[in-house]
């Protein structure tokens, strides 16, 4: 093992076991039901917007968002706008009526705001999914990270990040997670913004590369091994020569025959001298000047459809994420979820700074991924090869620390999530039920995203956020604003708006949209839905509802009062978990400690 791989080990091992350390900690807190589920709603705004940050900046915003800045530059600022922005929604119309319900989880909102065991168990179904297709890309995440930097085969990734996080959340449940993912968003934003400092200065010294219109350039002698059929755009052919098969034929050595596009296969060698343009995969932006200009879209033929679609995604799905909701449960009040949600804007929009100037970097510094499209290595590549030597090797270190963190943090809040609604709405509701649920939640997503195809990062989580926009946030938004949402409505959108979505999401991860199975309009639903299923979830609810609404439930008055006024008016009783009326405001502090 060299010392750049000892170093990287040490990083990796640090941040794994101050992981275990920290949740083994707060684990020895947790007792209740309660504790389990919401850390019993005693979690300020300031550790919160933390927890909630660390957990929230996933394995997509740690490594993905600057490898699609790198690929296809000015249109991939929408991730972290979108990721940000949407935490302004969630703010002004979801935080704090969401707190006020009382609610233990997504589901038991549904039950508490229509009055039907059958929308909690729509609602359970779809907080489950959702969190299983979100764990999916963090545990492909760690797997990529460990075979990058270790030579590690990519299950050993996926499997080790997946045991840890189960073993954190059966031994402490929110409560434990809570003081992990705190200490992770610190850890996160110290291991991006320090190399992103460094590369600051490094840059300086040759700032006009970034804006030139000439494609990508390698700076020193360079080999690329092609591990997948690949089709590229090579704008020079000068210096660019091919072992393996090119465009269906086997060659030995030889030179790129003309500039244009060309299809690479697996297990091909590209071989690029000192200065030489980069190929560019298919689809992204090969010249500098377009790289900066926006409108060019993520690839296809239809850009704007793509980046509008995006936008919808992003701005609406936080409102559905289960792992981020949750936390809002952990606050005390509703005035409290406020402030919480205030400062998570704030950390974040601190955070994904440095992911954007990273992702300029890479496209200087480490060009050679953009030509397998595997521009989520950039940021755990780009120390070694932009500063070099020990300190080099030391910020690379300090990188795998903090993209272990993001997989462990999201996939603990994720887990959290679907070991909730499990044990509530499948299970009796125990302390013993809550781990058994964790441990099912967790082995099914590591089963699966072994098996399932690989898109970039952000992509695949902007997909998922396609899924939250389309099913749990209508069903919040609505249910929280508007009277005349029925239990009927709420199932068809859920329903309609999961079903749509759930399977361009599938086709997009299974990798059927790259094929000659879709085209044109189809994969560009496929590959981003939102546009389309966003408005078609919110509008069945909707016309669903008006269709039905002498199905009302009954004492709406009563539970948009407890959703809207304020606590001080002494309205608001929480819900105890398994219970499915509303308990006294003198049962509140009888929990139960099955064990």
């Amino acid at each position: 093992m060299t010392g750049v791989d000892v170093l990287t080990a040490v990083g990796l091992f640090a941040a794994a076991i101050a992981t275990i350390a920290v949740g083994a900690w707060g684990g020895r807190l947790s007792r209740t039901t309660s504790d389990f589920l919401v850390a019993s709603r005693t979690v300020g705004p300031r550790w919160n917007a933390a927890a909630v940050s660390g957990e929230y900046l996933s394995a997509a915003s740690f490594l993905g968002v600057a490898g699609l800045v790198a690929k296809y530059g000015a249109d991939a600022l929408w991730y972290p706008v979108g990721f940000t922005a949407g935490y302004l929604g969630l703010l002004l119309f979801v935080a704090a009526p969401l707190r006020r319900s009382g609610a233990y989880t997504v589901p038991d909102f549904a039950e508490f705001r229509l009055s039907s065991t059958t929308v909690r168990k729509t609602a359970m179904v779809v907080v489950v999914v959702v969190c299983v297709l979100y764990l999916i890309p963090q545990f492909q995440g760690a797997g990529l990270t460990l075979n990058i930097l270790l030579g590690a085969p990519v299950w050993t990734g996926a499997v080790g990040v997946g045991l840890i996080v189960i073993v954190n959340v059966v031994g402490g449940g929110m409560r434990s997670i809570t003081f992990v993912q705190a200490f992770q968003y610190w850890l996160k934003l110290t291991a991006i913004a320090i190399p992103a400092l460094v590369l600051i200065g490094v840059f300086a010294n040759d700032p006009a590369r970034v804006g030139e219109p000439a494609p990508p350039r390698v700076t020193t002698a360079t080999t690329v091994d092609v591990t997948t059929d690949v089709s590229v755009t090579v704008a020079e052919t000068k210096g660019v020569r091919v072992t393996g098969t090119l465009d269906g034929a086997p060659v030995v050595d030889a030179p790129i025959p003309a500039p244009g596009g060309h299809v690479i296969s697996a297990g091909s060698v590209i071989e690029l001298d000192a200065g030489a343009a980069t190929p560019v995969v298919a689809g992204a932006p090969v010249h500098g000047d377009d790289w900066v200009t926006p409108g060019g879209g993520f690839g296809d033929r239809h850009p704007l459809f793509q980046v509008l679609s995006l936008i919808l995604a992003t701005f609406l799905g936080v409102m559905g994420l289960p792992h981020v909701l949750v936390r809002f449960y952990t606050n005390p009040d509703g005035r409290t979820a406020r402030r919480t949600a205030l400062a998570a804007i704030a950390l974040l929009s601190l955070f994904y700074l440095f992911p954007v100037l990273l992702g300029v970097f890479a496209r200087l510094y480490v060009p050679e991924l953009l030509i397998t499209g595997t521009s989520d290595a950039a940021v755990l590549l780009l120390p070694s090869a932009a500063v070099g030597g020990l300190a080099g090797q030391i910020l690379a270190a300090l990188v795998a620390a903090g993209a272990i963190a993001a997989f462990l943090a999201t996939s603990s809040g994720l887990l959290v999530s679907v070991a909730g609604a499990l044990a509530t709405d499948v299970l009796r509701g125990r302390v013993r039920d809550f781990r058994i649920a964790a441990v099912i939640g967790g082995a099914i997503p590591i089963a699966l995203s072994l098996a399932a195809g690989s898109l970039e990062l952000s992509r695949t989580v902007g997909l998922v956020f396609a899924v939250a926009a389309s099913t749990l946030c209508p069903l919040l938004v609505l249910g929280i604003w508007w009277r005349g949402l029925t239990a009927t409505g709420a199932i068809a959108g859920l329903v309609v708006g999961g079903l749509s979505s759930g399977s361009a999401a599938s086709l997009a991860i299974a990798g059927v949209i790259d094929d000659d199975v879709l085209g044109g309009w189809a994969a560009a639903l496929a590959g981003y839905p939102g546009a389309v299923t966003v408005p078609l979830a919110f509008g069945t609810m909707v016309l669903v509802s008006l269709a039905t609404r002498r199905r009302l439930p009954g004492d709406l008055a009563r539970t948009f009062a407890r959703m809207h006024v304020p606590e001080r008016v002494g309205m608001g009783v929480d819900r105890l978990p398994g219970r499915t009326v509303d308990t006294p405001p003198a049962d509140r502090q009888t929990d139960r400690r099955d064990v």
